[in-house]
Protein backbone atom coordinates (compact mmCIF):
# COMPACT_ATOMS: atom_id res chain seq x y z
CA UNK A 1 0.00 0.00 0.00
CA UNK A 2 1.89 3.29 -1.31
CA UNK A 3 0.87 6.11 1.50
CA UNK A 4 0.28 9.59 -0.18
CA UNK A 5 2.83 12.34 0.07
CA UNK A 6 2.17 15.30 2.62
CA UNK A 7 4.13 18.42 2.93
CA UNK A 8 6.84 18.27 5.78
CA UNK A 9 5.66 20.20 8.00
CA UNK A 10 8.50 19.19 10.79
CA UNK A 11 10.79 21.91 8.80
CA UNK A 12 11.29 24.98 10.64
CA UNK A 13 10.79 27.65 7.95
CA UNK A 14 8.41 30.50 8.86
CA UNK A 15 7.23 31.00 5.25
CA UNK A 16 5.65 27.47 5.60
CA UNK A 17 3.67 27.88 8.78
CA UNK A 18 0.36 28.88 7.69
CA UNK A 19 0.56 26.09 4.82
CA UNK A 20 1.45 23.29 7.58
CA UNK A 21 -1.68 24.22 9.74
CA UNK A 22 -4.33 23.98 7.17
CA UNK A 23 -2.84 20.28 6.88
CA UNK A 24 -2.33 17.55 3.97
CA UNK A 25 -4.50 16.17 2.31
CA UNK A 26 -4.58 12.12 1.62
CA UNK A 27 -6.73 10.21 -0.66
CA UNK A 28 -8.77 7.02 -0.58
CA UNK A 29 -10.02 4.78 -2.98
CA UNK A 30 -11.37 1.02 -2.80
CA UNK A 31 -8.19 0.14 -5.01
CA UNK A 32 -5.76 2.41 -3.21
CA UNK A 33 -4.10 3.33 -6.42
CA UNK A 34 -2.66 6.52 -7.51
CA UNK A 35 -1.06 7.08 -4.04
CA UNK A 36 -4.34 6.72 -2.29
CA UNK A 37 -4.84 4.30 0.49
CA UNK A 38 -7.78 1.87 0.28
CA UNK A 39 -9.73 2.21 3.62
CA UNK A 40 -10.88 5.52 5.39
CA UNK A 41 -9.59 4.09 8.72
CA UNK A 42 -6.23 3.68 7.42
CA UNK A 43 -6.38 7.13 5.69
CA UNK A 44 -7.36 8.33 9.39
CA UNK A 45 -4.66 6.69 11.62
CA UNK A 46 -1.76 8.29 9.50
CA UNK A 47 -3.42 11.90 9.24
CA UNK A 48 -1.52 14.38 11.23
CA UNK A 49 -4.37 16.77 12.91
CA UNK A 50 -5.87 19.58 10.73
CA UNK A 51 -5.73 17.24 7.18
CA UNK A 52 -8.01 16.21 4.94
CA UNK A 53 -8.80 13.06 3.88
CA UNK A 54 -10.82 12.60 0.05
CA UNK A 55 -12.63 9.60 -0.41
CA UNK A 56 -13.30 8.60 -3.71
CA UNK A 57 -16.81 6.77 -4.72
CA UNK A 58 -16.99 3.14 -3.49
CA UNK A 59 -18.36 0.88 -0.61
CA UNK A 60 -16.00 1.02 2.51
CA UNK A 61 -17.12 -2.22 4.74
CA UNK A 62 -15.81 -0.97 8.03
CA UNK A 63 -16.41 1.50 10.92
CA UNK A 64 -14.18 4.83 11.24
CA UNK A 65 -13.06 5.90 14.82
CA UNK A 66 -11.84 9.63 14.33
CA UNK A 67 -9.99 11.07 17.41
CA UNK A 68 -8.51 14.21 15.89
CA UNK A 69 -8.91 17.22 14.28
CA UNK A 70 -9.47 16.71 10.34
CA UNK A 71 -11.74 17.36 7.38
CA UNK A 72 -13.21 13.65 6.03
CA UNK A 73 -14.89 14.43 2.87
CA UNK A 74 -16.41 12.14 0.60
CA UNK A 75 -16.77 13.15 -3.44
CA UNK A 76 -20.58 12.09 -3.58
CA UNK A 77 -22.82 11.41 -0.57
CA UNK A 78 -24.99 8.93 -2.93
CA UNK A 79 -21.77 6.93 -4.33
CA UNK A 80 -19.37 6.89 -1.40
CA UNK A 81 -20.82 4.63 0.84
CA UNK A 82 -19.90 3.05 4.50
CA UNK A 83 -21.05 -0.40 5.05
CA UNK A 84 -21.36 -0.80 8.58
CA UNK A 85 -23.11 -4.24 9.00
CA UNK A 86 -22.50 -6.10 11.95
CA UNK A 87 -20.23 -3.14 13.34
CA UNK A 88 -21.63 -1.02 16.21
CA UNK A 89 -21.42 2.38 14.36
CA UNK A 90 -20.32 4.03 11.06
CA UNK A 91 -18.67 6.74 11.80
CA UNK A 92 -17.97 7.75 15.81
CA UNK A 93 -16.50 11.11 16.28
CA UNK A 94 -14.54 10.27 20.20
CA UNK A 95 -14.30 13.08 22.62
CA UNK A 96 -15.09 11.03 25.23
CA UNK A 97 -11.62 8.76 25.04
CA UNK A 98 -9.58 12.37 23.34
CA UNK A 99 -10.16 15.45 25.53
CA UNK A 100 -10.27 18.71 23.67
CA UNK A 101 -11.47 16.98 20.27
CA UNK A 102 -12.35 20.23 18.20
CA UNK A 103 -13.22 21.55 14.45
CA UNK A 104 -14.05 17.52 12.80
CA UNK A 105 -15.73 17.80 9.41
CA UNK A 106 -17.58 14.94 7.79
CA UNK A 107 -19.84 15.04 4.65
CA UNK A 108 -19.99 13.56 1.76
CA UNK A 109 -21.11 9.78 2.73
CA UNK A 110 -23.93 7.33 2.84
CA UNK A 111 -23.78 5.69 6.38
CA UNK A 112 -25.79 2.10 6.56
CA UNK A 113 -25.96 -0.88 8.13
CA UNK A 114 -24.83 -0.23 12.09
CA UNK A 115 -25.98 -1.88 14.71
CA UNK A 116 -26.20 1.52 16.82
CA UNK A 117 -26.12 5.03 15.58
CA UNK A 118 -24.68 5.65 12.21
CA UNK A 119 -22.78 8.72 12.84
CA UNK A 120 -22.28 8.91 16.69
CA UNK A 121 -19.93 11.66 18.26
CA UNK A 122 -19.41 12.36 22.16
CA UNK A 123 -17.66 15.30 23.78
CA UNK A 124 -17.06 17.49 20.55
CA UNK A 125 -17.01 20.94 20.15
CA UNK A 126 -17.01 22.59 16.52
CA UNK A 127 -18.29 19.70 14.61
CA UNK A 128 -19.64 19.83 11.10
CA UNK A 129 -21.67 17.04 9.94
CA UNK A 130 -23.13 18.13 6.45
CA UNK A 131 -24.69 16.67 3.18
CA UNK A 132 -24.92 12.52 4.22
CA UNK A 133 -27.07 10.17 3.73
CA UNK A 134 -27.88 8.30 7.18
CA UNK A 135 -29.87 5.31 6.28
CA UNK A 136 -31.16 2.01 7.83
CA UNK A 137 -28.79 1.80 10.45
CA UNK A 138 -29.82 0.94 14.55
CA UNK A 139 -30.07 -2.53 13.42
CA UNK A 140 -29.71 -4.33 16.71
CA UNK A 141 -32.91 -2.61 18.04
CA UNK A 142 -34.89 -5.53 19.74
CA UNK A 143 -38.11 -3.66 19.03
CA UNK A 144 -40.76 -6.53 21.11
CA UNK A 145 -38.32 -6.21 24.23
CA UNK A 146 -37.08 -2.20 23.42
CA UNK A 147 -33.62 -3.17 24.09
CA UNK A 148 -30.07 -2.17 22.18
CA UNK A 149 -28.04 -5.55 23.10
CA UNK A 150 -23.69 -4.53 23.64
CA UNK A 151 -24.57 -0.48 23.19
CA UNK A 152 -21.96 1.30 25.37
CA UNK A 153 -22.40 1.70 29.08
CA UNK A 154 -22.06 5.12 28.49
CA UNK A 155 -24.92 5.87 26.03
CA UNK A 156 -28.26 5.41 28.94
CA UNK A 157 -31.97 5.59 27.96
CA UNK A 158 -32.09 4.50 24.54
CA UNK A 159 -33.15 0.99 24.41
CA UNK A 160 -35.54 1.76 22.30
CA UNK A 161 -34.14 3.18 19.45
CA UNK A 162 -30.26 2.22 19.63
CA UNK A 163 -29.17 5.92 19.44
CA UNK A 164 -31.12 6.39 16.15
CA UNK A 165 -29.24 7.90 13.24
CA UNK A 166 -27.12 10.84 13.92
CA UNK A 167 -26.09 11.19 17.89
CA UNK A 168 -24.45 14.47 19.46
CA UNK A 169 -24.01 12.88 23.18
CA UNK A 170 -21.82 15.87 25.34
CA UNK A 171 -21.40 18.18 21.74
CA UNK A 172 -21.39 21.65 21.66
CA UNK A 173 -21.07 24.96 19.24
CA UNK A 174 -21.70 21.91 16.27
CA UNK A 175 -23.97 21.75 13.42
CA UNK A 176 -25.59 19.00 11.79
CA UNK A 177 -26.74 20.58 8.13
CA UNK A 178 -28.20 19.68 5.20
CA UNK A 179 -28.62 15.65 5.45
CA UNK A 180 -30.79 13.03 4.69
CA UNK A 181 -31.81 10.94 7.97
CA UNK A 182 -34.21 8.42 6.92
CA UNK A 183 -35.37 4.77 7.80
CA UNK A 184 -33.56 4.43 10.93
CA UNK A 185 -35.18 3.74 14.30
CA UNK A 186 -35.15 7.73 15.24
CA UNK A 187 -33.91 10.23 13.31
CA UNK A 188 -31.55 13.08 14.98
CA UNK A 189 -30.78 12.50 18.77
CA UNK A 190 -29.29 15.66 21.00
CA UNK A 191 -28.09 13.93 24.79
CA UNK A 192 -25.95 14.74 27.63
CA UNK A 193 -25.63 11.60 29.37
CA UNK A 194 -21.06 12.23 29.38
CA UNK A 195 -21.35 16.39 29.01
CA UNK A 196 -23.77 19.49 28.41
CA UNK A 197 -25.19 19.45 25.27
CA UNK A 198 -25.45 23.05 24.20
CA UNK A 199 -25.27 25.79 21.62
CA UNK A 200 -25.81 23.50 18.12
CA UNK A 201 -27.96 24.17 15.54
CA UNK A 202 -29.56 21.26 13.76
CA UNK A 203 -30.41 22.71 10.03
CA UNK A 204 -31.93 22.37 6.79
CA UNK A 205 -31.89 17.99 7.23
CA UNK A 206 -34.86 16.03 6.07
CA UNK A 207 -35.19 13.55 8.67
CA UNK A 208 -38.31 11.25 7.62
CA UNK A 209 -39.36 7.29 8.09
CA UNK A 210 -37.43 6.42 11.14
CA UNK A 211 -40.45 4.40 12.61
CA UNK A 212 -39.72 3.81 15.87
CA UNK A 213 -38.73 7.37 17.56
CA UNK A 214 -39.00 10.83 16.88
CA UNK A 215 -37.78 12.74 13.96
CA UNK A 216 -35.12 15.15 15.91
CA UNK A 217 -34.88 13.71 19.48
CA UNK A 218 -33.70 16.75 22.40
CA UNK A 219 -33.93 14.16 25.49
CA UNK A 220 -31.95 15.18 28.65
CA UNK A 221 -30.79 11.61 29.75
CA UNK A 222 -29.26 10.21 33.08
CA UNK A 223 -25.66 10.68 33.18
CA UNK A 224 -23.43 7.72 33.02
CA UNK A 225 -20.47 8.57 34.51
CA UNK A 226 -19.58 11.50 36.84
CA UNK A 227 -19.61 14.57 35.64
CA UNK A 228 -17.55 17.75 36.24
CA UNK A 229 -20.13 20.41 35.18
CA UNK A 230 -23.87 20.16 35.69
CA UNK A 231 -25.66 17.90 32.88
CA UNK A 232 -28.37 19.72 30.63
CA UNK A 233 -29.73 20.41 26.95
CA UNK A 234 -29.86 24.13 25.97
CA UNK A 235 -29.84 26.53 23.31
CA UNK A 236 -30.17 24.13 20.35
CA UNK A 237 -31.64 25.38 17.73
CA UNK A 238 -33.60 23.47 15.54
CA UNK A 239 -34.33 25.25 12.41
CA UNK A 240 -35.51 24.55 8.19
CA UNK A 241 -35.99 20.62 9.00
CA UNK A 242 -38.38 18.50 7.20
CA UNK A 243 -39.27 15.86 10.00
CA UNK A 244 -42.48 13.70 8.57
CA UNK A 245 -43.62 10.36 8.65
CA UNK A 246 -41.36 9.26 12.26
CA UNK A 247 -42.71 7.31 15.04
CA UNK A 248 -45.66 5.66 13.31
CA UNK A 249 -45.06 2.25 14.43
CA UNK A 250 -46.98 2.14 17.80
CA UNK A 251 -47.35 6.06 17.78
CA UNK A 252 -43.89 6.20 19.03
CA UNK A 253 -41.90 9.77 17.78
CA UNK A 254 -43.03 13.40 17.68
CA UNK A 255 -41.49 15.53 14.46
CA UNK A 256 -39.45 17.23 17.04
CA UNK A 257 -39.51 16.02 20.63
CA UNK A 258 -38.11 18.10 23.88
CA UNK A 259 -37.68 15.78 26.61
CA UNK A 260 -36.86 15.64 30.05
CA UNK A 261 -38.08 11.85 31.54
CA UNK A 262 -36.15 11.85 34.87
CA UNK A 263 -36.11 13.47 38.10
CA UNK A 264 -32.64 16.50 37.70
CA UNK A 265 -32.74 15.97 33.97
CA UNK A 266 -32.83 19.79 32.15
CA UNK A 267 -33.85 20.91 28.78
CA UNK A 268 -34.75 24.54 28.53
CA UNK A 269 -34.07 27.61 26.17
CA UNK A 270 -34.20 25.93 22.65
CA UNK A 271 -35.65 27.36 19.46
CA UNK A 272 -37.95 25.30 17.34
CA UNK A 273 -38.35 27.80 13.97
CA UNK A 274 -39.26 27.41 10.15
CA UNK A 275 -39.59 23.66 10.46
CA UNK A 276 -41.79 21.38 8.18
CA UNK A 277 -43.07 18.85 11.34
CA UNK A 278 -46.02 16.74 9.16
CA UNK A 279 -47.48 13.12 10.06
CA UNK A 280 -45.37 11.63 12.71
CA UNK A 281 -46.80 9.24 15.12
CA UNK A 282 -46.98 11.64 18.13
CA UNK A 283 -47.49 15.82 17.46
CA UNK A 284 -45.51 17.76 15.79
CA UNK A 285 -43.74 19.39 18.27
CA UNK A 286 -43.91 17.72 21.87
CA UNK A 287 -42.44 19.07 24.79
CA UNK A 288 -42.78 16.01 27.93
CA UNK A 289 -41.66 16.21 31.38
CA UNK A 290 -42.60 12.89 33.62
CA UNK A 291 -41.06 13.33 37.14
CA UNK A 292 -40.50 16.14 39.21
CA UNK A 293 -37.29 17.90 40.09
CA UNK A 294 -36.45 18.75 36.31
CA UNK A 295 -36.06 21.67 34.35
CA UNK A 296 -38.43 21.87 30.97
CA UNK A 297 -38.40 25.87 30.48
CA UNK A 298 -37.81 28.64 28.02
CA UNK A 299 -38.72 26.41 24.76
CA UNK A 300 -39.87 28.77 21.65
CA UNK A 301 -41.65 27.21 18.44
CA UNK A 302 -42.37 29.58 15.85
CA UNK A 303 -42.99 29.73 11.96
CA UNK A 304 -43.34 25.98 11.43
CA UNK A 305 -45.91 23.99 9.22
CA UNK A 306 -47.00 21.57 11.49
CA UNK A 307 -50.16 19.00 9.60
CA UNK A 308 -51.46 15.40 10.44
CA UNK A 309 -49.61 14.10 13.09
CA UNK A 310 -50.57 11.68 16.19
CA UNK A 311 -52.31 11.69 19.23
CA UNK A 312 -50.12 12.62 22.78
CA UNK A 313 -49.75 10.19 25.13
CA UNK A 314 -51.98 12.56 27.16
CA UNK A 315 -54.28 13.65 24.07
CA UNK A 316 -57.15 11.25 22.36
CA UNK A 317 -56.69 12.53 19.42
CA UNK A 318 -54.12 14.12 16.68
CA UNK A 319 -52.27 17.19 18.04
CA UNK A 320 -50.42 20.10 16.15
CA UNK A 321 -47.97 20.71 19.33
CA UNK A 322 -48.18 19.17 22.46
CA UNK A 323 -47.07 20.98 26.06
CA UNK A 324 -47.18 17.98 28.83
CA UNK A 325 -45.87 18.36 32.55
CA UNK A 326 -47.10 15.32 33.67
CA UNK A 327 -46.16 13.14 35.94
CA UNK A 328 -46.85 9.55 35.07
CA UNK A 329 -49.06 7.58 35.55
CA UNK A 330 -50.92 9.62 38.08
CA UNK A 331 -51.36 12.79 35.61
CA UNK A 332 -50.47 14.97 38.60
CA UNK A 333 -49.45 18.50 36.90
CA UNK A 334 -45.67 19.50 36.27
CA UNK A 335 -44.42 23.49 35.55
CA UNK A 336 -43.28 23.59 32.61
CA UNK A 337 -42.11 27.19 32.22
CA UNK A 338 -41.61 29.94 30.02
CA UNK A 339 -43.06 27.95 26.69
CA UNK A 340 -43.75 30.27 23.91
CA UNK A 341 -46.14 29.55 20.69
CA UNK A 342 -46.06 32.10 17.58
CA UNK A 343 -45.98 31.91 14.10
CA UNK A 344 -46.90 28.38 13.28
CA UNK A 345 -49.46 27.24 10.85
CA UNK A 346 -51.30 24.61 12.33
CA UNK A 347 -53.45 22.07 10.03
CA UNK A 348 -55.15 19.19 9.87
CA UNK A 349 -55.23 18.54 13.42
CA UNK A 350 -57.80 17.94 16.00
CA UNK A 351 -56.00 19.63 18.75
CA UNK A 352 -53.46 21.98 17.64
CA UNK A 353 -52.09 23.02 20.82
CA UNK A 354 -52.39 21.09 24.18
CA UNK A 355 -50.54 21.92 27.44
CA UNK A 356 -50.90 20.47 30.94
CA UNK A 357 -48.70 22.16 33.10
CA UNK A 358 -48.56 24.12 36.58
CA UNK A 359 -47.06 27.77 34.78
CA UNK A 360 -48.41 29.73 32.18
CA UNK A 361 -47.68 29.30 28.61
CA UNK A 362 -47.92 31.78 25.60
CA UNK A 363 -49.61 31.10 22.22
CA UNK A 364 -50.28 33.85 20.15
CA UNK A 365 -49.99 34.50 16.38
CA UNK A 366 -50.67 31.29 15.08
CA UNK A 367 -52.49 29.94 12.43
CA UNK A 368 -55.26 27.30 14.11
CA UNK A 369 -57.04 27.20 10.99
CA UNK A 370 -59.06 23.85 11.63
CA UNK A 371 -62.42 25.48 11.46
CA UNK A 372 -65.54 24.01 13.28
CA UNK A 373 -64.83 20.91 15.44
CA UNK A 374 -61.28 21.79 15.75
CA UNK A 375 -59.69 22.93 19.04
CA UNK A 376 -57.64 25.34 18.86
CA UNK A 377 -56.13 25.18 22.37
CA UNK A 378 -57.08 23.10 25.05
CA UNK A 379 -55.83 23.48 28.45
CA UNK A 380 -55.06 20.01 30.17
CA UNK A 381 -53.68 22.05 33.58
CA UNK A 382 -53.93 24.38 36.29
CA UNK A 383 -51.66 27.19 34.53
CA UNK A 384 -53.02 29.79 32.56
CA UNK A 385 -53.00 30.18 28.57
CA UNK A 386 -52.20 33.78 26.92
CA UNK A 387 -54.36 32.67 23.49
CA UNK A 388 -54.90 36.47 22.18
CA UNK A 389 -54.13 37.38 18.97
CA UNK A 390 -54.65 34.28 17.29
CA UNK A 391 -56.19 33.37 13.63
CA UNK A 392 -59.31 30.57 14.60
CA UNK A 393 -59.92 29.60 10.93
CA UNK A 394 -62.95 32.26 10.63
CA UNK A 395 -63.02 35.82 11.34
CA UNK A 396 -65.08 35.31 14.65
CA UNK A 397 -63.07 34.18 16.94
CA UNK A 398 -63.68 30.51 19.20
CA UNK A 399 -67.00 31.67 20.15
CA UNK A 400 -68.40 31.20 17.09
CA UNK A 401 -69.31 27.56 16.17
CA UNK A 402 -67.73 27.89 12.41
CA UNK A 403 -64.53 28.78 14.16
CA UNK A 404 -61.61 26.72 16.14
CA UNK A 405 -62.33 25.85 19.42
CA UNK A 406 -60.54 26.22 23.13
CA UNK A 407 -61.51 23.74 25.77
CA UNK A 408 -60.85 23.39 29.52
CA UNK A 409 -60.18 26.60 31.97
CA UNK A 410 -57.57 29.67 32.15
CA UNK A 411 -57.59 30.51 28.52
CA UNK A 412 -57.45 33.83 27.07
CA UNK A 413 -58.31 34.14 23.25
CA UNK A 414 -59.54 37.91 23.23
CA UNK A 415 -58.49 40.19 20.76
CA UNK A 416 -58.05 37.47 17.59
CA UNK A 417 -57.03 38.52 14.46
CA UNK A 418 -59.48 38.46 11.35
CA UNK A 419 -57.62 37.18 9.08
CA UNK A 420 -54.52 33.92 9.03
CA UNK A 421 -51.21 36.02 10.07
CA UNK A 422 -49.18 37.68 7.04
CA UNK A 423 -51.83 36.44 4.94
CA UNK A 424 -55.29 36.94 4.58
CA UNK A 425 -55.96 33.17 4.55
CA UNK A 426 -56.03 29.67 6.58
CA UNK A 427 -52.27 29.11 5.34
CA UNK A 428 -50.98 26.35 2.93
CA UNK A 429 -52.86 23.68 1.40
CA UNK A 430 -54.23 20.45 2.33
CA UNK A 431 -51.64 17.86 3.07
CA UNK A 432 -52.54 14.63 2.79
CA UNK A 433 -52.46 12.21 5.75
CA UNK A 434 -50.15 9.26 4.93
CA UNK A 435 -48.04 8.68 1.59
CA UNK A 436 -46.36 6.34 -0.71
Amino acid sequence: MTQPLRPCCAVAVTVFASFCAAGATICVNPEGTSGCVNAIGAAVLMANPNDTIQVAPGVYKETVTITKPLSLLGANRNSVIINANGRANGIYIDGLDNAGLANVTISGFTVENANFEGILATNTTALLIKNNIVSGNDKGLNVSAATCAGQPAFETSEGDDCGEGIHLMGVDHSTVSGNQVQSNAGGILITDETAPNHDNLIIGNTVVDNPYDCGITLASHPQAMPLTAPQGVYHITVSGNTSMYNGVVNQSGAGVGIFTPSPGTANYGNLVINNELIGNGLPGVALHSHAPNQKLADNIIVGNHIANNGPDDSTTAPTGIAIMGLLEPAGTPLPVTGTVISGNVIEQESIDVAVASTAAATVQLNSLGGGAGVIGVQNLGTGTINATENWWGCANGPSDAACTTVNGTGISFAPWLSNAPGSGNSGPGIIPRGHD
